[in-house]
């Protein structure tokens, strides 16, 4: 039973050896329906869900298939009473099916053929609002509703832990023709990896009711924007892209232009500084989200309804902002694509993303694609830093979120930010902070461009095309480049603070390095003062790197 890569546990983790010479077919057979937790570098751990299973369901997997995959690959017998609770978590997706309405009615049908699920759907007082019985013989078990709250019904049955199987219809949107080219306009031929194109198929799938929707899960610096343009090429639909800021809607457009034949007056930017609409369009959250004041309607909503868009990415999904979710939940008849690097939500709002973008459709581990060198090694390395004695009574007096903020600018990390660039002269640095008086103070001790979210856009653009040109060994910059940064030589990431415990957060510095270099690893340093708050939420950030394999050492000062 020793050739068995597998340990499935009664609280529904599976734990995977990876020095078993079968733990990657096991891994490929629990990877459908099991969330991956840690990925350290003996014994992987993975939960099963209730969204996990849903996933599984809407692929089309059947609870025998799990007992097979589990059983096949299990060291030990498994857990008795578990596999009973799979069925009955799985049973629940399908249980209630959207559906297309009559042709004269413009609306869609709930279908439900339980008796006692239809009751506790008609108790319902959110629900009741949306919901219309149908009370011709044939159908006494569905629903109506109107096609503009598809998605706020979907949303609402999930959190009663009903996920709805969404067969009605996508609407194809306008034609547009997206080819991908050969060769980049940099003269670079382009050939898509294979977990790309892979990724993208996952999501297109046959073009049946069921696919055309979901979730991208890749690392940072793996190329997910390529997914989406390959998703873009096979659909070859007009596409709404939305991102971040305003420095990631110029990679997606120059990206657009480098690698597809697409031209300048086909992609218009959507931001702050330009509102041009085009057949594809590229917008930040932030613009979508904008409106006066709190009373106020939404004027931008408006972008989603001035072409007929056939193709909607979430770049960065999982910081889709709760605004856009209303307007996503009106856009069910779309088809979605959400990128991202890591499905945590610091709002625990996943199950929102499920309903409204989609299943997750594709995953892979960080440390898989490091291994086959599509992204760098990385060395992870903690520091710690004694408090000032000038200091430490202030600290001791103050409420915990000031003891944060007097342990993330302890003004020692200045030396020690210097001592680290001076030991590493062949790397080009970022130098990552939370707080703007600190990371101010660091631009003018190092004699560094600082990039923060009040720099304007075209001297950020500036900065980066120094950095990339290697005119500018260093950059200070904010919370900014924690999203869709593209700095591919970036090779060193010093952390001098961060956002409380955000793994999130840590997640995205992390990725602003992973670019493989030739023949060098990616450094990445987190300053942290020794005996203070600052060390507790360092741990729960830190905790997202070793789950996922990330070799991980503490250091003190003196020892840099």
């Amino acid at each position: 039973m020793l050739n068995k890569a597998l340990i499935v546990q009664s609280d529904r983790t599976l734990l995977l050896d990876v020095h078993c010479e079968n733990a990657e077919a096991a891994r490929q057979a629990i990877m459908p329906f099991a969330e991956l937790e840690k990925s350290p570098e003996h014994i992987h751990t993975y939960r099963i869900t209730p969204l996990s299973l849903w996933n599984a369901a809407s692929a089309g997997l059947t609870p025998e298939d799990i007992v097979k995959a589990l059983t096949g690959h299990s060291r030990y017998e498994i857990p008795a009473g578990i596999i009973e609770g799979f069925a009955l978590t799985m049973s629940r997706y399908g249980k209630i099916r959207m559906q297309k309405g009559t042709e004269e009615s413009g609306s869609l049908i709930l279908q439900i053929e339980d008796e006692p699920i239809r009751l506790e759907i008609a108790e319902h007082k959110i629900l009741q609002k949306y919901l219309t019985p149908i009370l011709a013989k044939t159908a006494s078990h569905a629903f109506s509703l109107e096609l503009i709250h598809r998605g706020t019904v979907k949303r609402e049955l999930i959190r009663l832990g009903w996920p709805v199987q969404d067969d009605a219809p996508l609407a194809k949107g306008e034609d547009l023709q997206i080819t991908m080219r050969e060769q980049c306009l940099s003269g670079k031929p382009f050939i898509p990896r294979d977990y790309q194109t892979a990724a993208a198929q996952s999501l297109v799938g046959s073009g049946s009711p069921g696919s055309g929707y979901g979730v991208v899960v890749l690392p940072c610096g793996s190329g997910k924007t390529i997914v989406g343009m390959l998703i873009m090429s096979m659909l070859k639909t007009n596409t709404l892209i939305l991102t971040t800021n305003v420095a990631a809607v110029h990679q997606w457009i120059d990206e657009l232009l480098d690698k597809t034949e697409l031209t300048q007056e086909q992609i218009g930017e959507y931001s702050g500084d330009n509102k041009i609409v085009a057949p594809v369009t590229v917008a930040t959250y932030q613009i979508i989200a904008w409106r006066p004041d709190k009373k106020a309607d939404f004027p931008h909503f408006k972008l989603f309804r001035e072409r007929q868009w056939g193709l909607v990415i979430y770049d960065e999904v999982h910081l889709l902002p709760a605004p856009v979710f209303r307007v996503t939940a009106e856009l069910q008849a779309i088809r979605r694509l959400g990128l991202t690097a890591t499905l945590i939500r610091e709002d625990g709002e996943e199950d929102a993303v499920f309903s409204l973008v989609g299943p997750k459709r594709y995953d892979v581990p960080w440390k898989d694609l490091e291994n086959q060198g599509w992204i760098a090694e990385a060395v992870c390395t903690e520091i710690r830093l004694d408090l000032p004695e000038n200091l430490k009574i202030k600290y001791a007096a103050a409420e915990k979120r000031e003891k944060y903020r007097i342990a993330s600018e302890n003004p020692l990390k200045e030396n020690t930010v210097l001592q680290l660039i001076e030991n590493h002269p062949e790397d080009q640095i970022l130098v990552i902070g939370q707080y703007l008086s600190q990371l101010d103070s660091l631009a003018k001790i190092l004699k560094a461009p600082l990039v923060t979210g009040k720099t304007p856009n075209t001297e950020r653009e500036k900065i980066y095309s120094s950095f990339k040109k290697g005119e500018v060994r260093v950059i200070v910059v904010s919370r900014v480049a924690n999203f869709a940064l593209d700095l591919p030589d970036a090779s060193m990431a010093i952390q001098v603070s961060g956002t409380f415990g955000s793994r999130q957060e840590e997640a995205q510095r992390l990725g602003r390095i992973l670019r493989p270099k030739s023949g060098k690893n990616a450094r990445f340093f987190s300053l942290v003062s020794h005996y203070t708050v600052e060390e507790t939420f360092a741990a729960n950030r830190q905790k997202f790197l070793t789950e996922q394999g990330y070799k991980y050492s503490i250091q003190r000062v003196e020892n840099i």
